[in-house]
């Protein structure tokens, strides 16, 4: 097989902020990996979390320096293939990419939907949540009657952890709620809570309805978010704390549910195996995403009748996604019904 990449930028239609800082664009790359007339695609987008920064140019390189190792394999090789990733050790998001091209490429080749491959039902899937970014609360109004302008919005995901403090966010929160009072609310602090804010926060969240938090403490502050979840009385999910399947069965003590992405757990092969994981450690899931493009988020879609919550929004942001695949109708994000991934180049490619 061969493998070629490209790289792209893409811009938000709005900047999003969160605890750790501000972005505004990305540079992504786009992974095409060829055989028997069939091309599978796929795509990394880099983040950084802690001591795991992903960059750009590292998840070039490392695409590029694998790439011999792999062209004398088939694609159908999957399980000698992602040997060499994991001995390669290879940037999660490079990883993510080459194992989505390779469902892409192998949906195409019988002609099925990777969703349909699975044997998954569409009819299931849950609402997709739309993201409001930390900021005042005016600007927090004019993001929620953007997204209400823009679709049914069903779930907003609203940032917090705000450097200003708790108070701020209690401010930003009560904006939100007051100018979009149906649509169903969550929180994700991006571990910028103290143990003794996250505590005034979750009883503060279960009084608005607030259905769950996303990682109220940073990445490294486990045995405090086990203090955390045994006063909590909402939910607690963990997002930077939980990178791949191995980490679910010892996060089960603090929390109740996972959110997994493409970049961080290195494909749809890892979000498969996280799925089932966290299912066995009585965990609920969700999906989420960086400054993810079409392709990233349509393809964890194909996974999403396995999902409790989605929140698979940041191609929604984008002003020149390159890319178009998964539907969105009545509030929620589908698979459509074209094989592999279903993605397709877009009206702003090149």
């Amino acid at each position: 097989m061969q493998i070629q990449l490209e790289v792209f930028t893409v811009n938000k239609r709005f900047p999003l902020r969160i605890s750790r800082g501000t972005t505004a664009k990305t540079t992504n790359v786009w992974v095409k990996i060829s055989e028997d007339g069939i091309e599978g695609w796929g795509e990394a987008s880099p983040f950084s979390i802690g001591n795991y920064p992903q960059s750009t140019q590292v998840i070039q390189e490392f695409i590029l320096q694998i790439a011999p190792s792999l062209q004398g394999l088939h694609p159908s090789q999957r399980q000698q293939i992602e040997l060499i990733l994991s001995k390669a050790q290879i940037p999660s998001a490079a990883k993510a990419a080459i194992d989505t091209a390779l469902h892409d490429w192998m949906g195409k080749r019988v002609g099925l939907p990777l969703w349909q491959m699975w044997g998954l039902d569409r009819s299931t899937i849950k609402p997709v949540s739309v993201t409001i970014g930390i900021s005042s609360p005016e600007d927090a109004r004019k993001r929620v009657k953007d997204w209400l302008q823009f679709m049914d919005v069903k779930m907003l995901k609203v940032k917090l952890g705000s450097p200003d403090g708790i108070e701020a966010d209690q401010k930003m929160l009560d904006a939100v709620r007051s100018e979009a009072p149906t649509p169903d609310l969550y929180v994700d602090a991006n571990g910028g809570w103290s143990l003794e804010d996250a505590r005034q926060m979750c009883f503060r969240l279960a009084d608005l309805g607030v259905k769950y938090v996303e990682q109220p403490l940073a990445r490294g502050q486990e045995q405090s978010l086990v203090e955390l979840k045994k006063s909590s009385p909402i939910p607690i999910f963990v997002d930077e704390s939980c990178f791949t399947s191995v980490d679910i069965p010892y996060l089960a003590s603090c929390a109740d549910g996972v959110n997994i992405k493409l970049m961080k757990s290195g494909g749809l092969t890892e979000a498969m195996r996280m799925i089932h994981t966290a299912r066995a450690c009585g965990l609920q899931v969700m999906f989420g995403c960086y400054s993810d493009s079409a392709i990233a988020n349509t393809a964890l879609t194909q996974l999403a009748p396995l999902a409790d919550y989605l929140d698979l929004d940041s191609h929604l942001n984008l002003i020149d996604d390159p890319f178009t695949g998964a539907l969105i109708e009545e509030g929620k994000i589908l698979p459509n019904n074209l094989p592999g991934l279903g993605v397709q180049r877009s009206a702003f490619a090149a």
